[in-house]
């Protein structure tokens, strides 16, 4: 880089240092044994999403300590026994507070690193509660996993177990709700601090996300039934359609249809995005578990086995029912595009037997019209050898030897030669004009 050259003097762009800051947001904090951690996960309607500022600001006055890391987005707040972690994703916020113990210090099942807050930070967080769990770090050398797994009976609860990073440490869970809270035991055998931080975040991550895409499951089931229903009615419509006799049927179908149509938008509108969330946090569930590259525990399920075998069922529930709305949609369309060509069709009929009634009542005109223009022949002749009478009478004084009646009798065929002639003329003269419109209009197409 030359001498005297600043980046200051370049145009930077406007997300340059917030997108950078984004990938660098909120790294695992490094983690010593034995240590206590609570995680609090709390869901938000979309009209209701809290403003971060105010829950910094809220958060900063409840909790008296120093600020380590701190975006739009994510605080990190280092109190005197214990470290808070605040973080607000796209519809939920997590809270998670890690407890320090000392050294051999022991601690009863029911204690967590939530007493250490104080009174009245949990009870005013906004939203509701969805994930709460607890991990407990410990060394291997205070808890030997051949104490845990010596433990476990085939009578009792399903143990999840797996060795861990390189058989570094030692995980174990149920995943059940004890008093609320699903528990997490790591027995650190040669982790880093750093690793240990990363593990116990992805473990945080695991039961986040599970719980998450497991909110899916519930709509579902919800629409299951009426999508059952549905597909009922739109082939009772696909007979009818069949059926149809009559413009009056042909509509009756087209309201109907119409109808389960709009409300199929609405069912996929109201779906859509939680769908399609669900299959982002399994992505995200499964990609964890690869990240503890995890190794079996004998006569326990691994969280990869267990994910497979009770996540993913779920998954697939959503998976299609979200494909069978879209199915049902596009059915819909097809049926619709069925319905239209059919009305086309019988428009395109109608409109044939106009054109040759219209054609029928031409030619009649036509006719019609050549007998009129006759008799406006006889009529001009009758008026106009009239017209030669008179004046014929009336020049009897000059020329006496004229006869009114003969020059009557001869300018008959004279005027109405004349009178076909000129109706002749102005009809070509008519068909020019119209003529000529047509190839006007022809051009401007």
């Amino acid at each position: 880089m030359s001498a005297g050259f600043a980046l200051s003097e370049l145009a930077a762009h406007p997300l340059r240092e917030r997108l950078n800051d984004e990938f660098h947001a909120c790294p695992p904090i490094p983690l010593r044994s034995p240590v206590l951690v609570s995680h609090l996960v709390f869901t938000h309607p979309a009209a209701g999403i809290p403003d971060d500022g105010a829950t910094r600001q809220r958060i900063g006055d409840s909790v008296a300590g120093d600020v380590i890391a701190s975006s739009d987005t994510y605080l990190v707040l280092a109190a005197d026994r214990f470290i808070l972690r605040w973080e607000r994703h796209t519809e939920f916020s997590s809270y998670t507070i890690f407890r320090p113990l000392a050294a051999g210090e022991t601690s009863h099942p029911d204690v967590s690193a939530l007493e250490v807050l104080p009174a009245g930070v949990l009870s005013a967080i906004p939203g509701q509660l969805l994930v709460a769990t607890h991990v407990e770090l410990r060394s291997s050398h205070e808890l030997s996993p051949e104490d845990i797994t010596a433990g476990l009976t085939p009578t009792g609860r399903q143990m999840v177990a797996a060795q861990v990073a390189d058989r570094a440490a030692w995980v174990f869970t149920d995943f059940i709700f004890d008093h609320g809270c699903s528990r997490f035991l790591v027995l650190d055998v040669a982790l880093t601090q750093r690793q240990a931080g990363r593990t116990v975040q992805r473990l945080l991550d695991i039961e986040t996300y599970r719980l998450l895409a497991l909110l899916a499951l519930p709509v579902a089931k919800e629409i299951g039934g009426w999508l059952t229903c549905a597909e009922s009615q739109l082939a009772d419509m696909v007979d009818h359609i069949g059926q149809a006799r009559s413009p009056a049927d042909e509509r009756q179908v087209l309201a109907e249809l119409s109808k389960l149509a709009a409300e199929v938008e609405h069912s996929l509108a109201r779906t859509t995005f939680r769908f399609a969330a669900a299959r982002a946090y399994h992505d995200l569930v499964m990609q964890r578990i690869g990240e503890l590259r995890e190794q079996r525990v004998n006569g326990c399920p691994t969280f990869q086995e267990m994910m497979q075998r009770r996540l993913l069922p779920a998954m697939q529930t959503c998976i299609a029912m979200a494909g069978r709305q879209n199915d049902l949609s596009d059915r819909l369309a097809r049926t619709g595009e069925l319905l239209r060509t059919r009305v086309d069709v019988e428009l395109e009929r109608q409109n044939q037997e106009q054109l040759t009634q219209m054609n029928r009542r031409a030619r009649l005109q036509l006719r019609l019209q050549e007998t009129v223009e006759g008799l406006s022949v006889v009529a001009i002749t009758y008026y106009a050898s009239q017209l030669v009478l008179y004046l014929a009478k009336g020049g009897k004084a000059v020329l006496p030897a004229l006869s009114p009646e003969i020059a009557a009798a001869v300018s008959i065929p004279l005027v109405a030669a004349a009178a076909v002639f000129g109706i002749r003329r102005m009809r070509q003269r008519l068909r020019r004009e119209e003529g000529g419109e047509h190839s006007t209009e022809a051009k401007a197409l």
